[in-house]
């Protein structure tokens, strides 16, 4: 491991130019077209096999060993619509776009895997797939990679993936058995009541009053329909009628995201929101129409795996930087899906430094990250890849 660990750290400066350089272009997703071209630079100067898709910016490279398992390690490589505070030399030159939560980072880190792998793959007794996937932060790539194939031939027995989190101080990592992330589906609402005019209002069927009895009724759903110890949330943060002050309004649209941690609840939390809005729509004279889109499947770890990334930190950084989660994230992730095909675990990578004030929250203007964590990222893929050559 000495050796690995030193080969990685002489890395370092190499990493971090990756990371700024990809931090400097950010690209919103399955819009990636020059994070694909970076990507394919770096690969090519490493010499390893890759393979890209006509119909998404996603590229996989390989090493096939022809052997017993097949390991795969993903990274995201989309940013977010947000316009970048920050005033250093690598600060995103796309106005409105940014790396804030950390993608560009995991895809730095996924291309060191990339070269210390390849350049030990005549000593690998393993087959690996590295997936740099598009557009995790909308539509979902993980899907869009598993349908070209990614997870065959061979077929992946393992998936790994990692996320850089600014709640953890760099040089510690965060695990967590079974559920780690929340399913995620898109609710819709339309509300159809009455037009009329507002001094009478009993010649309409006011839509606005509707949709206030229809929010606060879905309330119940958490609150009294579900076993307080299983997590659910259901969020409404948008609604829309009305078209003047002295007109019922005749129709109003609600939409939200519903959030669950096991399928059975997903399912009845789904089947609740129709009643609810049905019932209560007929209650007024009114007609409630419900979509629910469904999103990310819920993120469930393998126990097995998990262990062996926790073997793997504690030789590397020591038990004490380990932190277990308690309680699974509502948040969704994409990685998901690539566990609906094999075993695999998703964990998270302690970017947090107070003494360099990088303190700030995923998904904001000022998000940065200790650049120091990069090193550690590429000695744990390759460490835990490792491990499933000996299975």
């Amino acid at each position: 491991m000495k050796n690995i660990v030193d080969n990685i750290k002489n890395l370092k400066s190499w990493l971090i130019d990756i990371r700024r350089d990809l931090h400097k272009t950010p690209e919103l997703g399955l819009e990636e077209f020059v994070t694909k071209e970076k990507i394919i630079k770096y690969l090519d100067e490493i010499g390893i096999d890759y393979i890209t898709y006509p119909n998404h910016t996603g590229i996989m490279a390989y090493i096939n060993k022809n052997a017993k398992n097949t390991v795969a390690i993903r990274a995201d490589i989309d940013a977010l619509p947000i316009t970048e505070t920050s005033d250093k030399s690598y600060k995103s030159i796309h106005n409105g776009k940014m790396h804030a939560c950390g993608h560009d980072a995991h895809t730095a880190i996924l291309i060191g895997s990339c070269k210390i792998l390849y350049d030990m793959k005549d000593k690998l007794d393993v087959n690996v797939k590295f997936l740099f996937q598009p557009a995790e932060e909308t539509v979902g790539g993980a899907e869009l990679l598993i349908k070209d194939g990614c997870m065959e031939n061979p077929k992946v027995d393992y998936t790994i993936g990692l996320h850089v989190m600014p709640h953890i101080n760099t040089g510690m990592v965060e695990l967590k058995y079974d559920s780690l992330n929340a399913s995620t589906d898109t609710v819709s609402i339309t509300i159809e009541g009455k037009q009329g005019h507002a001094a009478a209002p009993h010649q309409g069927v006011d839509a606005i009053v509707v949709a206030g009895h229809v929010i606060c009724a879905l309330q119940s759903i958490v609150s009294r329909n579900i076993d307080p110890t299983d997590s659910v949330v259901l969020s409404l943060g948008m609604i829309n009628g009305g078209i003047k002050e002295n007109i019922i309004c005749p129709k109003v649209t609600i939409s939200g995201t519903l959030r669950t941690l096991n399928p059975e609840t997903r399912k009845y939390a789904k089947e609740r929101i129709r009643e609810i809005v049905n019932f209560t729509c007929k209650g007024f004279g009114a007609k409630g129409i419900v979509d629910i889109e469904e999103g990310y499947a819920p993120l469930v770890n393998d126990n097995f795996v998990v262990d062996i990334v926790k073997e793997n930190t504690i030789n590397l950084l020591g038990e004490k930087n380990i932190v277990f989660r308690k309680y699974p994230s509502l948040g969704a992730e994409d990685f998901s899906f690539y566990l609906e095909h094999s075993k695999g675990a998703f964990y998270h990578l302690g970017c947090r430094n107070e003494d360099k004030n990088i303190l700030s929250p995923l998904h904001t203007a000022d998000f940065d990250i200790d650049e120091d964590c990069l090193e550690i990222g590429v000695m744990l893929h390759v460490l835990n890849t490792l491990s499933f050559s000996k299975l």
